[in-house]
């Protein structure tokens, strides 16, 4: 049975590693549960592995607010210390502090 420990958590910013953009993480997923199609876009060279934990973010880069499934090899923790302006954010999230937003719903 695989079992992984995800790095990050929800309510946490973080960074992509490769591309110019950020998020807060809504969701995490142990490894890859996305669609076979979404993970075959990727060019092979760039694919990373599915046995890893994948996040859901609520992300935004300087056009666009949108939300992002990314690996956890992917991404870095947001160490700028500036919240996130995503317009979905108060429907789950409340106060940002430290680099996190606090939840505002009840996980079950």
């Amino acid at each position: 049975m695989f079992s992984a420990e995800a790095k990050y958590h929800i309510g946490q910013v973080v960074r992509h590693r490769k591309h110019p953009f950020r998020g807060v993480i809504f969701d995490v997923d142990a490894e890859f549960s996305n669609s076979q199609a979404w993970y075959d876009a990727i060019p092979e060279n760039a694919r990373p592995s599915k046995d890893q934990p994948f996040y859901h973010l609520l992300a935004e880069n300087d056009e666009s607010f949108y939300v992002a499934y990314v690996s956890e090899q992917n991404l870095v923790a947001d160490r700028t210390g500036e919240p996130v302006s995503h317009p979905d954010l108060p429907e789950l999230f409340g106060e940002y502090d430290d680099g996190a937003y606090s939840l505002q719903f009840q996980l079950n």
